[in-house]
């Protein structure tokens, strides 16, 4: 199955392209200046098993041939999220199965600078419509620890449905964490994630 890539997403200033090596310094400049605020939700190396050696973060070099090796293979769609032309975060589809299953999971950062803007829900409906139009998939899920109250704004302003918690799920800020479960199926945005998500920042502004 194609998952449609290289692509380019756009909702007006908010828009998704293909994370590239010459994004480094801009993306360094932006996630060294979030360092504390994304460090609570950002996925850590777990100590390893006895007799092996202890893992390592990769350059960002590495980890964008990583991530474009990933893209080719078609299990996984890496994007730098952008607000208005300029950098302001990460969002990957990553885990995309095929078979009975056809389903991924999203995850994502953003910059404080632009947080409360709705640029992260844009993108992550942008996303989910090419998940379900484009690239053919059924579901598509996202996993935050019940802590992180901005991303779960995210996924809550979208409709994303609560299918409960996975204890001890993902090794996070140096331990094994709990991850509340938000998912959709395609059957449930039949008129897409982001005419949805339009529609309800339209009500929440004439309910001002």
């Amino acid at each position: 199955m194609s998952v449609s890539w290289p692509v380019e997403l756009r909702d007006g200033a908010v828009a998704l392209r293909p994370i590239r090596q010459r994004d480094q310094r801009v993306w360094r400049e932006v996630n060294q200046r979030n360092r504390d605020w994304l460090r609570p939700w950002e996925a850590t190396i777990p100590p390893p098993p006895p007799g092996h050696l202890p893992g390592h973060r990769p350059t960002y070099r590495q980890m964008v041939r990583h991530l474009r090796a990933e893209a080719q293979a078609g299990r996984m769609l890496p994007f730098v999220v952008t607000y208005e032309g300029r950098l302001a975060g990460q969002l990957t589809v990553a885990g995309i199965t095929w078979g009975s299953m056809c389903s991924a999971h999203i995850g994502y950062w953003i910059d404080q600078d632009v947080a409360g803007r709705g640029v992260m829900p844009a993108a992550v409906a942008l996303v989910t419509d090419h998940c379900f139009r484009s690239v053919g998939l059924h579901r598509v899920e996202i996993c935050i620890r019940p802590e992180n109250g901005p991303s779960r704004r995210v996924v809550e302003k979208l409709g994303f449905r609560s299918e409960g918690l996975r204890p001890k799920y993902l090794h996070i800020d140096g331990a094994w964490r709990d991850h509340l479960i938000y998912a959709l199926t395609v059957e449930e945005v039949p008129e897409g994630l982001v005419e949805r998500w339009h529609r309800r920042a339209a009500q929440r502004e004439n309910n001002k």
